[in-house]
């Protein structure tokens, strides 16, 4: 669908743009954005699981090449970044590479084809054409099924400033953990409250400093990764406004996104093992 009928350009991308969301105020859910989130991580975890358990000694299937070489490029990158000793860390660099990897992929599909499809089977579910089909007597069944809430669809959870946020946090979360771990509670304040400067009388300036860095951390991780998808979807967005002929732009900039994909992924995944094991050193 491009922006034709009576839905304007600005209310396309809008649309387009929009969350399918329940609740009200602080207690709003964006579901699609949680509900392709679970999904993709559990295509994640059921299909390296698979191999693991089908994983042979003779000729490996391409399948298992291929996740072979992603286990082993993210142990390499753990191994020369992380300098304590955790069994967590390469299976949460390789969640995280591979989670991300696999939510930013999905803004390689043309941006109109599951909410379409989405409002269509909306639209059929409420009116029992299901049976009947589409006729030519149901003027306006697309205008009607792009205004259905099932439409109103991201498929890309990583364009959505919230699951960004919330890997952010969760990263947050094990910075804290890890930094109270490796240098006990009076040790972690110790650090926030003599660093840079190592004098009693300076303690409140490098509180603000340490504090500011620290929170700093998951915001800086959650928006470069939200920036970057975002403004890619915006891209697809305004190509798909060409109409019937936007499948080869489409094609030609998602060529290109590729590197933008695995680069948010990677980067996301690096500055989470470099923050933790920052954490996990201890002055």
């Amino acid at each position: 669908m491009a922006a034709d009928g009576n839905m304007s350009v600005t209310g396309y991308i809008t649309h387009h743009l929009s969350n399918a969301q329940v609740g009200s105020g602080f207690w709003t859910w964006n579901v699609d954005s949680i509900a392709w989130a679970v999904f993709l991580g559990c295509v994640f975890v059921f299909s390296f699981a698979y191999v693991g358990r089908k994983a042979t000694t003779g000729v490996p299937g391409k399948f298992q090449c291929l996740v072979e070489m992603i286990v082993e490029f993210v142990s390499g990158s753990v191994r020369e970044t992380f300098h304590a000793k955790s069994k967590l860390i390469a299976p949460l660099a390789l969640t995280i590479f591979m989670w991300v990897f696999l939510m930013n992929l999905m803004k390689l599909v043309p941006v109109d084809w599951f909410p379409t499809l989405a409002g269509v089977l909306g639209v059929w579910l409420a009116s029992g054409m299901l049976a009947d089909g589409v006729s030519e007597s149901n003027l306006g069944f697309f205008e009607k099924a792009m205004e259905h809430p099932w439409s109103y669809m991201k498929i890309a959870p990583t364009t959505d400033l919230n699951t960004t946020l919330a890997l952010g946090l969760g990263v947050f979360a094990l910075i804290i953990i890890y930094s109270i771990k490796h240098k006990g509670l009076l040790g972690f304040i110790k650090e926030l409250s003599f660093t840079p400067f190592n004098h009693w009388a300076l303690i409140p300036f490098n509180l603000v400093l340490e504090l500011v860095t620290l929170v700093a951390k998951p915001i800086s991780l959650s928006l470069r990764l939200f920036g970057n998808l975002y403004a890619g979807e915006l891209i697809f967005i305004l190509i798909a406004l060409i109409g019937v002929f936007q499948l080869p732009l489409h094609f030609a900039w998602a060529v290109f996104h590729i590197l933008v994909i695995l680069l948010q992924a990677f980067i996301f995944m690096m500055l989470s093992i470099v923050y933790l094991s920052m954490a996990s050193e201890d002055h």
